[in-house]
């Protein structure tokens, strides 16, 4: 068993701040490593020690194996733990990590080659047999009308999808063959540049699912734990933007069906800490196996917060060597759990990420209430990232409670100098439809009209005197005018 005493962050942002956080009051010492552009960032400035990475872009820099294992030897750091996104899927680097004698916070690169591979986990999945949607394979060097008889045979509409894909990268969805003939080489190209594989599949789309996901935790010998499942059917260009946990409206007969695939999959793939077992649930009751996530995923306060436990200590756990730290029968849910995603983008012109400096930054507080952040006031949001900012996560007694706790930290949220989405997080949240959990992948679109903004003249008034002072959003109310005007000087920067 090692001791992990000093561990590397191979990531920036919100996700970098949380695991710092984590790491810290664990007693580690822990290592930032950032960009120029990101010297001034909060995970920076909470870490113990912080090592710049050379790159004329900011996301080549942290994509660099070479220059982070290379920063964990000069810091003494035995463990490099990845977060989520850049090199956290990528069996290279995870692979690279161990052959320089340092711990992968993570799975190993076997488990992330066979899982992370949408096309090879889907194969291994019926295997064991766990059910999955009928598909094909398009391959690169054939003609797209060769694969119009199995289209035909699964039948129209049919969802492509990339074979090392995520965040809905490579995506299409297709009604007939005419559209299957555009789609197909523009999701290989699309794939390709994202994830340097061409390689598609399509399969049967399932109309109006629900998207559910099971948390796990192995220790790589076929010993599996899972944390309950989240629902993250909410979903704009197919990313996720609302999760929750538990998922709501779900019968206890189902969940344990689709717990018990999840456990079954992870324990057959010896799987090795945390993971995520993802399925799309049909409006017939039956589902289907959709792919696993070799990570520590995006939405994973919520199942910290129902479950009482803290997933970034779980994985260091396990990486240090000392198995599974609980049993199944000490793990007991208790309430619910909603979070949000904030991000930086303009959902009225179809969710353009957005850019800018951050001028004022008010964040939510109250029982319940946690936001996780990796932004600040004066602090820049260029296209280099992703456009998420902020999570914000509400829990509750039951699920009604969450929800009334989440609509009041949102309108407690501000956050001006670069478009957001918060009103329209509010409005979600608000909805008849939302509230009732009649929830599906469609949400958004089904309900398009009642969440766009509405048109109030006083605040139209509001935007353009901000727009005139630089500012190029407005989120205020009367009492925030004093703080606005001293801070005129950050939006004008």
């Amino acid at each position: 068993m090692s001791e992990l005493h000093t561990i590397l962050v191979a990531n920036r942002g919100e996700i970098a701040c949380r695991i710092i956080r984590t790491g810290q009051q664990l007693g580690r010492r822990m290592i930032a490593v950032y960009h120029h552009e990101d010297r001034n960032a909060p995970h920076v400035a909470m870490a113990d020690e912080a090592v710049e990475l050379i790159g004329a872009v900011p996301t080549g820099a942290y994509l660099d194996a070479e220059q982070l294992i290379e920063a964990a030897r000069r810091t003494g750091a035995v463990a490099i733990h990845p977060g989520y996104g850049f090199l956290s899927e990528n069996a290279d680097f995870a692979e690279a990590v161990a052959a320089a004698g340092l711990i992968f916070i993570g799975p190993d690169a076997g488990s992330i080659r066979l899982m992370g591979d949408k096309i090879r986990s889907r194969e291994f999945a019926r295997a064991q047999g766990v059910p999955v949607a009928p598909s094909f394979e398009i391959s690169a060097n054939a003609q797209i009308s060769d694969f119009f008889e199995a289209a035909e045979q699964i039948g129209y509409p049919l969802l492509i999808k990339a074979s090392a894909g995520g965040g809905g990268k490579g995506m299409r969805i297709v009604h007939d063959a005419a559209a299957l003939s555009e789609a197909a080489p523009l999701a290989m190209s699309e794939a390709r540049r994202y994830f340097r594989d061409g390689r598609i599949y399509a399969e049967r789309l399932v109309p109006g699912p629900r998207h559910i996901e099971v948390q796990v935790l192995g220790d790589g010998e076929g010993g599996v734990l899972h944390l309950g499942e989240r629902e993250c059917s909410i979903q704009r260009r197919f990313q996720k933007i609302v999760e929750e946990a538990p998922a709501p409206r779900l019968a206890a007969g189902l969940r344990e069906q689709i717990i018990e695939a999840a456990l079954r999959l992870a324990s057959a793939a010896r799987y090795r800490n945390a993971g995520t077992v993802e399925f799309i649930l049909g409006s017939d009751g039956i589902f289907y196996f959709l792919e696993m996530n070799t990570r520590l995923q995006v939405e994973h306060p919520v199942t910290e917060a129902v479950w009482g436990v803290d997933l970034v200590a779980l994985q260091i756990a396990v990486a240090s060597g000392a198995g599974l730290p609980h049993r199944q029968s000490d793990l007991k849910p208790s309430g619910h759990a909603i979070e949000v995603r904030l991000c930086a983008e303009e959902p009225e012109r179809d969710f353009r990420p957005a850019t800018g400096r951050i001028g004022l930054l008010r964040e939510p507080a109250g029982p319940g209430i946690r936001f996780d952040g990796g932004i600040r006031e004066g602090g820049a949001v260029t296209p280099a990232f992703d456009s998420m900012l902020a999570k914000l996560i509400a829990s509750g007694e039951s699920r009604e409670q969450a929800a009334s706790r989440l609509a009041e930290a949102l309108s407690q949220t501000v956050l001006l100098g670069v478009p957001s989405n918060i009103d329209y997080l509010s409005r979600i949240v608000a909805h008849p439809a939302f509230i009732d959990a009649r929830l599906h992948t469609g949400f958004l679109t089904e309900h398009a009209a009642d969440l766009a903004a509405p048109v109030d003249p006083a605040q139209a008034a509001l935007a353009l005197s901000a727009a005139a002072l630089g500012c190029r959003d407005i989120r205020i109310t009367l009492h925030d005018v004093p703080e606005i005007h001293a801070r005129i000087g950050h939006w004008r920067n």
